[in-house]
């Protein structure tokens, strides 16, 4: 890392916390080899995938009780009543257009940091943003970032974001009254939401919860965000755009009102899709995204409440959300959205408030958890009888050590485990030909980071 990078680096962290607001021996399917036993003699065991939230904790199950329907519908509710939240509205009347959101949710969010003891700050993040095909005149935008600083891992960082920003019909039609209460005041809802319960605990990563603005016109406030946190260099492992899930695809409120059908006749009132990039070539299933999205998908277990359909794509046909900007950098970051939802449609606040919860799940396990391994790299022998993974240990105080996990070649999910230990690296009795190999971390908390792949040889 350059003496410029780090000082950026210290130049975010400082930024935040000097804001205005202080306060099994089977064999592996697909027809290859028995497992080899694990050292000491004892057979790897199934890799199940909701291992992760069999160890969640008392505290992680506190924290999604506290998550309040009732209080994601105040939010909702208050978002909508500016009625046209457009970038190119009012920033200065103190009840109408985009101004008047970017108060309202900048207050709130302070109010939140207060009881963090200092953990918990809130900063206006603003820049004018040139004339383009969409923004007719220079423009200032406004995120609102409040930021809950790790304890142990503070340089790496998990993102949740939603826009509170909407559009009417027209990219240019800043006066025409658009409360868009799904898309995405449920999105900042729950980013709001988030801050509340969290601002009372301590997380060994840094969380970042993102209100960000000018997504209807260009993935604006996400490109700006994800552009700071790139120059200061930050560790980013993890990305959560929450946009419209307000529960279009029949949610039980939105039901009650007009029949409960979205646009396309889906009908899904406890599910909510999870839109991850898939790789460009080949193992579409084992890009950083995807590998993400299994970690929120077993958090997503504990809670019991929504099934988590993992879509391996950016997102619906003609749509773009604020993860882009961070998948363009290099990034795991996924979208949560409803299915098939409809953004005219009333906004179901149970729906809601279950997309929270297990975004909260996701969070909160993987920012207590180690990060996952870095530079990990497998070596086969000349008959490809084996293979020796390496990679680099961590240097967070509460690693416990590291996994090995493998699935035959034809299986979409990791079937096996073995204990590797706290090493840095680890020989397996079957062939790179047959399997695929990762490694995750362990944490002494139980919880696991999602799996790093290695680098497959030529």
């Amino acid at each position: 890392m350059s003496d410029l990078a780090s000082s950026d680096r210290r130049a975010f962290l400082t930024a935040t916390a000097a804001a205005e607001t202080r306060a099994a021996d089977a064999p592996v399917p697909g027809g290859t080899p028995p497992v080899p036993p694990a050292p000491g003699g004892a057979p790897a065991r199934p890799a199940d995938g909701t291992e992760a939230a069999r160890h969640a904790d008392r505290e992680l199950r506190e924290l999604l009780e506290e998550v309040d329907p009732g209080r994601i519908e105040d939010t909702v509710r208050r978002l909508a009543a500016f009625g046209a939240r457009h970038t190119l509205s009012s920033q200065t009347d103190p009840e109408h257009g985009i101004g008047a959101a970017r108060d309202w949710v900048h207050a709130r969010m302070k109010e939140c940091a207060r009881v963090s003891g200092g953990r918990m700050s809130v900063r206006l993040q603003s820049w004018i943003q040139e004339p383009d095909s969409l923004v007719p005149t220079p423009t200032r935008i406004t995120n609102v970032l409040t930021t809950l600083r790790g304890t142990s891992a503070p340089n790496r960082v998990y993102v949740v974001s939603g826009h509170y920003d909407s559009r009417a019909c027209g990219a240019a039609a800043a006066d025409g009254d658009g409360p868009r209460a799904d898309d995405d005041a449920s999105g900042v809802a729950v980013v709001m939401e988030l801050a509340r319960v969290l601002a009372v605990r301590r997380t060994a990563a840094t969380v970042v919860l993102a209100a960000v603005a000018g997504e209807a016109h260009g993935l604006y406030g996400a490109s700006h965000l994800a552009g700071e946190l790139k120059a200061a260099g930050m560790d980013v492992q993890g990305v959560f755009a929450v946009d419209a899930v307000g529960g279009g695809a029949a949610g039980e409120a939105g039901a009650a009102e007009d029949g409960g059908a979205a646009e396309d006749g889906a009908r899904a009132p406890r599910a909510v899709r999870l839109y991850a990039q898939g790789a460009p070539a080949g193992g579409k299933d084992d890009s950083p995204s995807c590998r993400l999205a299994r970690s929120v998908r077993d958090a997503a277990g504990d809670t019991a409440e929504v099934d988590v359909r993992v879509v391996h794509g950016d997102d619906r046909d003609r749509w773009a959300g604020d993860h882009v900007p961070f998948l363009e950098r290099g990034w795991p970051a996924v979208r949560f959205a409803e299915p098939g939802g409809d953004a005219r449609r009333p906004c179901d606040v149970d729906h809601t408030a279950r997309v929270a919860r297990v975004t909260a799940a996701a969070l909160w396990t993987l920012a207590q958890a180690p990060g996952a391994p870095a530079g990990v790299q497998v070596r086969t022998d000349e008959l490809g009888a084996s293979a020796e993974l390496r990679w680099r240990r961590g240097t967070e105080s509460g690693l416990a050590g590291y996994e090995v996990v493998w699935r035959g070649a034809a299986e979409p999910e990791w079937t096996h485990v073995v204990e590797a230990g706290d090493t840095v690296q680890h020989t397996v009795g079957l062939s790179g030909d047959d399997v695929f190999f990762g490694v995750r971390a362990v944490g002494r908390n139980g919880l696991r980071s999602p799996v790093a792949l290695p680098a497959r040889p030529r």
